[in-house]
C-alpha cells in the first residue's frame, strides 16, 4: 500500500513528531486519537474523496500512522546519528590544521621569550658576581683574558683561562677544567650561568669508540677593555698585528676607573654579553672600535668576535652597574646565518674570522657606545 497519499494528507508532520516525542505515554495516546480523528480513521470513518486508495470500511485497511511516522522520521534520525560523513571529517581536520598553523609560531615565540628571560637572569647573576668579586678585592676586577704567554703572573686573575673551540678537548665540555676553578666562580656557583639556554653548539666527544654530542661550557664573553690580554691593550699582536686603533682606548682594572673622562660610565659599559656560538674563542669580546674616533661609519666592521643572536636576533648583556638587558639587533648584517665550523681548526670561526666590513651598521655603533671611550694620548700603565 502506498504511504505517500497518506503522508500528503498529514499537516505539519514535524510539529506532530516533536509533540509526540516530547510528551508522556498518556499524552501520546491522546495525540494518536487526535490524529486518527483528524483523518477520519475512527470506527472505519475515512473520507476517501480525493484519496487514491481504494474505498475501505475498517481501520485494518488504513496504514497505521505510528508506522508512517517511524518510517518517515525515525529512520532519518538514526541515519543522521550514525556518525560523521567524510566531508564533515575533512572539514574538522582542516580546521585543526589551520589552528595548529596559527598556534605553533606563537608557541615558538613563547619559547624564545622564556629563554630570553632565563638568559637575562643569567646575565644579572654574572653582573652581581663580578661586582662582589671587585668589592672583596679593593675594587679590582677579574681580567677578560689571559696574557700572550702562559707564564704571565696576571693570568691567574683572568675570569677564564682557556679559549673555546670545537675540538674534543675537556675544557670545551667539562666545566671543572676551567669554569669552576676560575676566580669568578665562587661568586656565581653555577656552570649553567656561563651558557645561554638557547645555545645549541656541541662537541663531538669520543668515548669507548662511540661519538656523543656534549654541550659546550660557555657562550658568555667579557668586555675586552676590562683588563685586556692580562694588561695588554688591543694593539698587542696576540693574534695578527693587533688593532691599529688600540692605543687610543684605555683598559679598566678597577670599578673606580669607570669615570666620565675615560669611560661611558657604569650604566653604559657592558661587562658580559652572549657571543655567537660559531665564533666564541677567548674569554674576551673585543668590540672593533674602528670608525669611532674620529667618526667614520664607512669603516665599521666586526673582527673575529660577533654578538649573539639567540633570542630572535638579540643578545643578552650585563652592565657594570649591575643591570642586564636583551638587545635586539636592527641591521641584518649583524646576524648572518651560522656557518659550519671546522672542528679540526683553532678557535677562530664564524663569519668575521677574517674580518667582516659592515659600513654604517647601527648595531656596531651601539656596541661602540657601550664598550669604551677613546682617550687619545692617555698615559698607559700596566697594572
Amino acid at each position: 500500500m502506498e504511504i505517500r497519499p497518506v503522508l500528503e494528507g498529514f499537516a505539519e508532520k514535524s510539529r506532530w513528531r516533536n509533540a509526540l516525542e516530547g510528551s508522556g505515554q498518556k499524552n501520546r495516546t491522546k495525540m494518536w486519537k487526535s490524529i486518527k480523528r483528524q483523518f477520519g480513521l475512527i470506527e472505519g470513518r475515512h473520507d476517501c474523496s480525493g484519496c487514491e486508495l481504494k474505498p475501505h470500511s475498517s481501520l485494518q485497511a488504513v496504514p497505521n500512522p505510528r508506522v508512517i511516522f517511524q518510517k518517515t522520521f525515525v529512520r532519518t534520525s538514526s541515519r543522521r546519528d550514525s556518525g560523521f560523513t567524510l566531508i564533515e571529517l575533512l572539514v574538522v581536520v582542516a580546521i585543526i590544521a589551520i589552528l595548529a598553523g596559527m598556534l605553533l609560531p606563537a608557541l615558538s615565540n613563547a619559547k624564545q621569550q622564556a629563554q630570553g628571560i632565563q638568559c637575562m637572569s643569567n646575565m644579572k647573576q654574572m653582573a652581581l658576581g663580578w661586582r662582589m668579586y671587585a668589592q672583596d678585592n679593593r675594587e679590582y676586577v677579574v681580567l677578560a683574558s689571559q696574557g700572550p704567554t702562559s707564564k704571565d703572573p696576571l693570568n691567574q686573575f683572568a675570569w677564564t683561562q682557556q679559549p673555546e673551540d670545537f675540538s674534543d678537548n675537556a675544557y670545551n665540555y667539562d666545566p671543572s677544567v676551567d669554569i669552576t676553578v676560575g676566580p669568578l666562580y665562587p661568586y656565581i656557583n653555577s656552570p649553567l650561568v656561563y651558557r645561554c639556554p638557547a645555545d645549541t653548539s656541541t662537541i663531538a666527544h669520543s668515548t669507548n669508540g662511540t661519538i656523543v654530542q656534549l654541550p659546550r661550557v660557555r657562550s658568555v664573553s667579557m668586555n675586552f677593555f676590562f683588563g685586556g690580554f692580562a694588561g695588554y691593550t688591543a694593539d698587542t699582536p696576540v693574534e695578527g698585528n693587533g688593532a691599529p686603533w688600540g692605543t687610543d682606548y684605555p683598559l679598566y682594572f678597577k670599578t673606580t676607573d669607570l669615570t666620565p673622562n675615560q669611560s661611558r660610565g657604569p650604566s653604559d659599559t657592558f661587562v658580559f654579553l652572549d657571543e655567537r656560538q660559531d665564533c666564541v674563542n677567548w674569554g674576551n669580546y673585543m668590540t672593533d672600535m674602528a670608525g669611532d674616533s674620529p667618526s667614520n661609519p664607512a669603516i665599521y666592521e666586526f673582527y673575529q668576535d660577533m654578538p649573539g643572536m639567540y633570542h630572535d636576533r638579540a643578545a643578552g648583556f650585563a652592565f657594570a652597574d649591575g643591570h642586564a638587558l636583551i638587545q635586539r639587533w636592527l641591521d641584518y648584517r649583524t646576524t648572518p646565518p651560522l656557518v659550519p665550523v671546522n672542528r679540526a681548526r683553532d678557535a677562530v670561526n664564524g663569519p668575521a674570522a677574517n674580518g667582516l666590513y659592515v659600513p654604517r651598521d647601527v648595531d656596531v655603533r651601539w656596541l661602540q657606545l657601550h664598550t669604551t671611550l677613546a682617550v687619545p694620548n692617555l698615559p698607559y700603565v700596566r697594572e
